[in-house]
């Protein structure tokens, strides 16, 4: 199979995986909300196959750096939406700090995730919800990641372009 499309293929199933997964988990624990383990998860996954576990553990140290800035700023009792440009601030700080500015989208999007609640919804519920929400979705997508590489040992080469022109030079 075309490396291309083999890679294409693998990153389609271990999304569908995710899918499943998330929400299996979200109708067995009824305080985890599905949509926001759902993104937390494919915020995790990548495409790559080559450098995909560490890849997945930098986007959950990213994304947990920001559900613990939402976290923070939520202390303060700021509000919206100036609360949110507090959160990026402290986000994107934690993230250089700790040297995951290769998950700063994660970082930021779980940040939102944890700041953002329904009208009339207590706050600290809502936001502790999402938290485990997050955390759900990070554990999720590290154990998609893992099945499809580490047990399977499927690597995908669409990381390295060089190498996809590489292998479709030698099919033909």
């Amino acid at each position: 199979m075309n490396p291309r499309y083999k890679s294409l293929l693998v990153y389609i199933l271990k999304n569908i995986t995710a899918v499943a997964l998330s929400y299996l988990v979200s109708g067995w624990i009824s305080w985890f909300d599905f949509a926001w383990c759902l993104i937390s998860a494919v915020l995790v996954l990548s495409p790559e196959g080559t450098d995909a576990m560490p890849l997945a553990i930098t986007r959950i140290k990213a994304n947990l750096t920001g559900a613990l800035s939402g976290f923070l700023i939520l202390l303060f009792d700021i509000p919206m939406p100036y609360n949110m440009g507090a959160g990026a601030v402290v986000s994107l700080f934690l993230c250089d700090l700790f040297k995951l500015n290769a998950g700063a989208k994660s970082t930021l999007a779980a940040m939102i995730i944890v700041l953002m609640h329904p009208e009339g919804a207590h706050v600290w519920d809502a936001s502790l919800g999402r938290i485990g929400s997050v955390v759900c979705g990070c554990v999720l997508g590290l154990f998609v990641t893992y099945v499809y590489h580490k047990l399977f040992r499927i690597n995908t080469l669409i990381a390295d372009g060089d190498k996809i022109k590489k292998d479709e030079s030698r099919e033909a």
